[in-house]
């Protein structure tokens, strides 16, 4: 019998560990003194020095991941809580019904139907440029593939509006405290300076997203055969296809629960905004939302531990993908090879054409990108030595920070060693390598437009 390689994204992710363990074996080791300033561990520019190599060997290809888990232990548990408190609200039925009055009122008002994905993307893509959404899209995926399946579109649709939505608005960063906000600060140029063009900058990023999903979001209506999850969708539109045919309606407990679930999602932007929550507060919020929304819904005891017990159950996988992600960073780390590549692109970029290291500057952030996926974490690794750089080949600052928001925000998406992009799609039940033959043709075209939006700055002296 003739066997067929399937591909596993478990095994692609554990091979690329076990490629950077080997890898520290040729790399010399090396590592920048770093200081701590405002809460901030920060590389200190032209203090690299080669170090004794730690190649990194059988053992560390087993303990990485578990390093991994270790240190990706709040997102695993965000994932797992996720699943889980919306297994409890889906076992209301509020959810099922809510997608069927929305497809219903859809279907028969085909006129507002063209507003549903530029709307709701840029209502996300605000969400990224604002305050940073990039997590916070987990909860929202599982709310917009059902509804998008009842429109006729597939659950990339449903996953694209929420994740690519707030990806737009994360690269075109406007106002991001923790990406434009840290680098402007390590770089020394005015807080939220430069606002103009990086308004610019959102305006391109969301337009082209935006068109991007609409484009195959109405070949899909016509064909859904052209479906690249066609076949995983085939449950799905069994569930909620059939939401046009009738104008069903709420009982009273699915009513009061999707007003709880309203008031949650309230109060989830309100923390961020208000009192900066992250994934703790976040994970508390939805626990909480699980537990009431089970207890208002007339579900029993048993119902609601049971449905709680069988989301986390479905993030399982979720979770092993998160922890071999981050087990690359732990390898590069142990094996003393991140800040030899750091210092590595660096000396490049330095005998560059100001546009042309620019334009590297952003390359450089998507390699190292591939590792460290914190936009935070990045900024505070390599700002300390690009603003610098910056000075030195005539980029200004400014441009420096807008080339780092480029290679942190336009490339994770498609990333498989991303925490948040994994997640994502474990939450979707997308097979990493149908979202990457999907989201190619866009990566193309955001990596030209970084190039291209990198030169006007250069052009008109951005600072």
């Amino acid at each position: 019998m003739k066997r067929t390689f399937t591909f596993n994204t478990l095994v692609m992710i554990y091979a690329v560990v076990v490629a950077v363990a080997i890898a520290t074996w040729f790399i010399p080791g090396g590592e920048y003194k770093r200081e701590t300033r405002d809460g901030r561990t920060l590389v200190i520019p032209g203090s690299f020095t080669y170090a004794p190599s730690e190649p990194q060997g059988i053992g560390a290809i087993f303990t990485a991941p578990v390093k991994g888990f270790l240190q990706a232990s709040s997102i695993i548990v965000f994932v797992f809580i996720i699943g889980g408190a919306f297994a409890v609200v889906q076992k209301t039925g509020a959810v099922a019904v809510s997608v069927q009055r929305i497809g219903y009122t859809f279907a028969h008002k085909p006129h507002l139907q063209k507003f549903f994905i530029p709307v709701t993307m840029t209502i996300f893509s605000i969400g990224g440029t604002v305050f940073g959404m990039s997590e916070e899209v987990m909860p929202f995926v599982l709310i917009f593939i059902p509804l998008a399946i009842s429109l006729g579109y597939d659950s990339l649709v449903g996953t694209a509006i929420p994740f690519l939505g707030a990806a737009a608005g994360f690269a075109g960063a406007t106002l991001n405290p923790f990406t434009v906000g840290i680098a402007q600060g390590i770089a020394e140029v005015p807080l939220y300076s430069g606002l103009e063009y990086r308004l610019v900058v959102w305006v391109i990023s969301t337009a082209s997203m935006i068109t991007f999903v609409m484009l195959y979001a109405g070949r899909i209506r016509k064909d859904p055969a052209r479906s690249l999850v066609a076949d995983l969708d085939k449950q799905r539109q069994h569930d909620f296809r059939s939401s046009g045919d009738a104008d069903v309606r709420f009982t009273l407990p699915q009513r009061i629960v999707l007003i709880t679930f309203v008031l949650a999602l309230i109060t989830l932007v309100f923390g961020i905004l208000r009192y900066e929550w992250f994934i703790t507060e976040i994970a508390g919020l939805f626990l909480a939302l699980g537990i009431v929304s089970g207890v208002l819904g007339g579900l029993k005891a048993g119902e609601i531990t049971e449905s709680f017990k069988d989301g986390a159950k479905d993030m399982m996988g979720v979770a092993f993908i998160i922890g071999l992600a981050r087990a690359l960073l732990v390898i590069a780390n142990d094996g003393k090879v991140m800040d030899t590549l750091l210092f590595g692109l660096a000396s490049v970029i330095s005998n560059l054409h100001p546009i042309l290291a620019a334009q590297v500057m952003f390359i450089a952030h998507g390699v190292i990108n591939f590792f460290v996926h914190s936009g935070s974490g990045q900024a505070a690794m390599t700002m300390p030595i690009m603003a610098p750089l910056s000075d030195v080949v005539g980029v200004s600052r400014q441009t420096a920070v807008l080339a780092f928001q480029f290679g942190d925000g336009w490339i994770n998406p498609i990333l498989p060693t991303s925490g948040v992009t994994m997640g994502v799609l474990g939450l979707a039940g997308i097979p990493w390598e149908r979202w990457f033959k999907w989201m190619l043709p866009l990566q193309i075209y955001f990596f030209i437009i970084a190039l291209l939006l990198l030169i006007p700055p250069f052009l008109f002296h951005y600072h």
